[in-house]
């Protein structure tokens, strides 16, 4: 049975070899088994060359378009004061300058529902100024007076002391003449006795009454002398009373004053607010730019203070791009790095291991690099423009423009990265390379001017 078989296919054989068939004497004479091996082979060596091949790795992460300077990023521009929209000065989409007229608010709160309150205030203000003018002058001329009462305690003093230096010199006069009538008196009377009458009885009584005179006159002396010492001790209480006084009046003048003073200052405080209210009421642009977008429509409408009334977009804002990349990435940036970025609308293609053939794509730097991670855990990084190997980023870029970015790392082999990748090894620098904890900008908190990286690729529209 097999050799029946057998004996059927070499006549099937000789049958075709017998026909003038090309296919079927080319499936005879070829090598396919041999030319297999050789393209298997050839892919085979071109795939471990491939391994060898330099690759750039790169972090990556996306972002969008903002302004460098906080200033530069659009803005709501709210009241300030609680209000009424009384009109509008400008429309969506104008170009103002700093300083235009957005809108004008009018109050609705009482307090200062009356438009004279500023001119009532000032005029309080000047009746409280006036009012402390007088007290001052007041309490100069109590000064004044204390200054005279010590003059005419000084005075009455000295005058009180000579009193008393004259009163002592009289007394000491008086005590003499005393001593005298009596020692004549009393010699008077021992001649009166030993004489048996030779000395009239007028003469010793002359003699007795000029020693009650000298004796009443002593005791003048001695009773003016303590007048003039007690008047002396009196002095002080009584000018030291009158001094207090004065004092006193001065201090609670100086006292109404300061009393004064601090309801002066609050009329001022208040007149300054009243002013500055008043400017409150005329919403300004805070700089060059363009109205956005009106939060608020129509006249009438109340407002509260703090609420936005219109969106400002600053006029030729200093460009960066926010880019936002995993915790486990960050740590591999530092100030300076370069970065690919390609930019929404602006066709390109991006190689991330071969910047070198990236077409339509930009430089960047990295500027800053945030401490605290942003609500959905990346970190946010701060790029500028590196026109080092690459042309300018686009003038038509908007703020908000969606942004895709590659920090280029270390060269690698790709052997290595697909081990990596294949593995899930994360990306790995130089120890020197490595972003201090602390550094958010560089040194000092510096931008760089330009990055030191791999540039190319870089590209136009």
């Amino acid at each position: 049975m097999a050799g029946t078989h057998l004996q059927d296919d070499l006549n099937i054989e000789r049958e075709l070899k017998a026909l003038p068939l090309e296919t079927a004497a080319l499936l005879g004479e070829a090598d396919s088994g041999r030319i297999v091996s050789r393209w298997l082979g050839g892919i085979l060596a071109t795939a471990v060359l491939a391994l060898f091949l330099p690759w750039q790795q790169s972090v990556r992460g996306s972002g969008t378009v903002t302004a460098l300077d906080p200033s530069d990023r659009p803005q709501l521009l709210p009241s300030r004061i609680d209000g009424r929209i009384e009109a509008w000065y400008v429309r969506e989409g104008q170009y103002v300058r700093r300083g235009d007229s957005i809108a004008r608010i009018s109050e609705i709160k009482d307090d200062y529902l009356n438009p004279a309150v500023l001119p009532l205030t000032r005029q309080q203000q000047g009746a409280k100024e006036a009012a402390i003018r007088d007290k001052r002058d007041k309490a100069a001329a109590l000064a004044d007076l204390v200054a005279q009462l010590e003059v005419q305690q000084g005075i009455k003093t000295r005058q009180v002391r000579n009193k008393i230096e004259q009163g002592r010199a009289e007394l000491r006069q008086a005590v003499l003449e005393d001593s005298v009538a009596r020692d004549q008196l009393r010699r008077r009377e021992q001649l009166f006795r030993d004489t048996l009458g030779l000395v009239s009885v007028n003469d010793l009584q002359a003699f007795q009454v000029r020693a009650q005179t000298a004796s009443a006159k002593l005791v003048d002396k001695q009773q003016a002398l303590a007048i003039y010492e007690a008047e002396l001790a009196g002095l002080p209480a009584d000018y030291g009373e009158k001094i207090a006084k004065a004092r006193s009046d001065r201090s609670a003048t100086m006292a109404e004053v300061e009393e004064g003073n601090a309801e002066v200052a609050k009329l001022r405080d208040k007149v300054g607010a009243l002013s500055a209210r008043r400017d409150f009421a005329l919403i300004r642009a805070p700089q060059d730019g363009y109205v956005v977008r009106a939060t608020r429509a129509g006249q009438g409408e109340i407002i509260k203070a703090g609420d936005p009334i219109v969106t400002i977009q600053p006029a030729r804002p200093d460009k960066a791009v926010e880019l936002f990349v995993k915790p486990m990435d960050v740590v591999l940036l530092r100030p300076g790095r370069h970065v690919r970025v390609f930019f929404d609308g602006w066709p390109a293609l991006q190689i991330s291991g071969w910047p070198q053939v990236a077409v339509g794509t930009f430089g960047a730097s990295v500027a800053v690099i945030d401490q605290f991670p942003s609500k959905g855990g990346t970190f946010r990084v701060l790029l500028v423009p590196d026109t080092t190997h690459d042309a300018p980023w686009p003038d038509q870029l908007r703020l908000g423009t969606g942004v895709q970015g590659w920090a280029m790392l270390d060269n690698v082999t790709v052997g290595w990265e697909l081990w990596r990748q294949l593995n899930g090894f994360p990306l790995s620098i130089s120890a020197e390379q490595a972003l201090p904890g602390d550094e958010v900008a560089g040194k000092g908190g510096a931008i760089p001017a330009g990055s030191g990286g791999d540039a190319g690729g870089g590209g136009k529209k």
